[in-house]
Order: C-alpha cells, then sequence, then structure tokens
C-alpha cells in the first residue's frame, strides 16, 4: 500500500522524498491544494470517504501515517 500512495503522491508533487519525510503537513511540504489532491486520489484508488474529520496533520504527515488511516477507513465500510 505505501509504494502505491508514494506514486500517487509524487505525482502530486514530485519533488519531495515521500520514503524520509514524517513532517508532510506540518513542514508545509504539501499545500492545501496537494491535500485536497491527494484526499480525492486515496478516495478514488482505495474506496474510502475521507471526512473532514480524518483530515488532521497526524493523519497526513507520512506516508505510514496515511496507509494507517486508508487502513483505519477500510475497516468503517
Amino acid at each position: 500500500m505505501e509504494e502505491k500512495i508514494i506514486e500517487i503522491l509524487k505525482g502530486i508533487n514530485g519533488k519531495i522524498d515521500y520514503a524520509n519525510s514524517t513532517d508532510l503537513i506540518d513542514g508545509e511540504k504539501l499545500n492545501s491544494f496537494d491535500v485536497i489532491s491527494l484526499i480525492d486520489e486515496l478516495s478514488d484508488e482505495y474506496g474510502v470517504d475521507i471526512t473532514v474529520n480524518d483530515m488532521l496533520p497526524e493523519n497526513f504527515n507520512s506516508v505510514s501515517a496515511i496507509a494507517a488511516l486508508i487502513t483505519r477507513l477500510k475497516t468503517r465500510i
């Protein structure tokens, strides 16, 4: 799952080392438009509904945090 998430992220902004970044939001590496694009791509790819309650920096600061969010959301379906 993490490899696919990195692929999606690179399609949005290819200038970031996603494999080693743990501050994608807190470090302002992704802007709000990037995050909106990411949420849309993740929703399409994994069939999950990411709500405003899920849009917390800790859910998007790293690839592993994003993967954990998707895993949690898939169990809600």
